[in-house]
């Protein structure tokens, strides 16, 4: 998808008016086409069909009316249903989750679904005409809105299905976990530009990091970047014959004034800042108001630890829930640990271009564990249910290299066990499962 269109789109999808809306307007189309066609055929269809099409005026409207009725009020309940919902998530698991709901394709579906059928019943009963001179009744469009009254009856009864599913701490996760798994399949390895050669990596890492020549780029506002659009400012490095340096990571927050990027004339020739830089540079980004899982993979590991960190906050105390979000990130490190991560050094075949930021390993797996491990002390369940994280992990490396971190993460975690269980047999437990799992991470 092109990065503008992108950029309208995204708000679009995640907001929850923008397919009611679309809904209502095909409900009025729908209105106007089959009162249109019953303006043709609807003498003919009541000869052949008199119990289907036989309806008269008055009977039609009172059918109009109860079902527009019965949709606006069934309408009032869903909205109040997920605002429950929502109001459950933010308390229980993380206000981060919320654009999981904001974003469901069912929920805005069954919104929009109640308020299209109101809308459709209101214009089909404003054409039915019960005078001696004008008489008539769309009696196919009425049949329609009972067909859609009676489907408003099943989406009532699956969307308090898909709630109730919804709320569920597996389904929650679960859900962040795969889409944080479909970002690390479409990230690494990173589509920026190609690797830069060995033979002329030292040398550029040298050039790059003199730090004369270099002129910033600054944020003209304030917020998390989202995007960015890496076809364009590698275009646009080759255009200019520059090299571009990001100076904060996918999900740093930005201030007004803070430098977003660096552009220094290429290693083939020298060249002096052009006045329509920072304008160009800034067409190719999008900063929004909060972090977007798309190209920031650790936003998805950041939801499960806050999942983990509410569950083991005093107010809430669920083991149960926090164990499970440690199980997924588990997961997504294991996953993280066969990949092969990207250079900093890109080029467009030729010569450097861009000089990426990206999260090392050890990032990823310190964001994954620190901050859950400080809030487990005293929990063994959750100690040692991290010690099996960590393990899941450890038998997925492909990378000797990678294994130090979560070697790291193991030696912290026994430390915090020793010194924050209260009691010799917690201790143990913890002991006697590290002795059973140390094969992972010593391998």
């Amino acid at each position: 998808m092109p990065f503008r269109l992108r950029q309208l789109w995204q708000p679009l999808r995640e907001s929850l008016w923008f397919v009611p809306l679309l809904m209502v307007l095909v409900a009025l189309g729908l209105a106007y086409g089959l009162v249109q066609f019953d303006q043709a055929t609807s003498a003919t269809g009541t000869r052949r069909l008199p119990l289907l099409f036989g309806i008269d005026a008055g009977g039609a409207g009172g059918m109009l009316n109860a079902i527009a009725g019965s949709m606006l009020t069934v309408a009032a309940l869903t909205f109040s249903l997920l605002l429950a919902a929502i109001a459950q998530v933010s308390n229980q698991y993380s206000p981060r989750a919320l654009r999981n709901f904001m974003r469901d394709l069912v929920n805005q579906f069954v919104m929009g679904y109640f308020v299209s059928v109101f809308t459709y019943c209101l214009v089909v009963q404003g054409t039915i005409r019960a005078a001696r001179a004008v008489h008539f009744v769309p009696t196919t469009a009425v049949l329609m809105g009972l067909l859609l009254a009676l489907g408003g009856v099943g989406a009532l009864i699956f969307f308090i299905h898909h709630v109730a599913e919804s709320l569920q701490t597996g389904t929650l996760v679960h859900r962040i976990t795969a889409e944080t798994e479909r970002e690390i399949d479409r990230l690494f390895p990173l589509h920026f530009g190609q690797e830069l050669h060995p033979d002329a990596r030292a040398a550029a890492e040298a050039w790059a990091a003199a730090p004369a020549g270099w002129f910033p780029v600054l944020a003209t506002e304030a917020g998390y970047l989202q995007y960015i659009d890496k076809p364009g400012l590698l275009a646009w490095t080759v255009r200019h014959r520059t090299v571009l340096r990001l100076e904060v990571h996918i999900g740093d927050f930005v201030g007004t004034g803070q430098p977003l990027f660096s552009v220094r004339a290429g290693m083939e020739r020298a060249a002096t800042p052009q006045a329509d830089w920072p304008a160009d540079l800034l067409a190719h980004v999008s900063i929004g108001r909060h972090r977007n899982p798309e190209q920031d993979m650790a936003f998805g590991l950041q939801q499960l630890v806050d999942i983990a960190l509410k569950a083991l906050s005093p107010a809430v105390n669920d083991t149960t829930t926090a164990i499970m979000a440690i199980d997924y990130l588990g997961e997504l490190t294991g996953r993280l640990a066969r990949r092969e991560f990207p250079g900093a050094l890109r080029s467009d075949g030729q010569h450097l271009r861009v000089l990426v930021r990206v999260y090392t390993f050890e990032e990823y797996v310190r964001l994954a564990f620190d901050l859950v491990r400080e809030n487990a002390r005293g929990n063994p369940a959750v100690l040692r249910r991290m010690l099996r994280a960590l393990a899941l992990a450890a038998r997925q490396v492909r990378d000797p290299t990678r294994l130090p971190p979560l070697r790291e993460q193991v030696a912290l975690l026994m430390a915090c066990a020793q010194a924050s269980l209260r009691t010799d047999y917690e201790r143990q437990e913890v002991q006697v499962l590290y002795a059973e799992l140390s094969a992972a991470w010593e391998g």
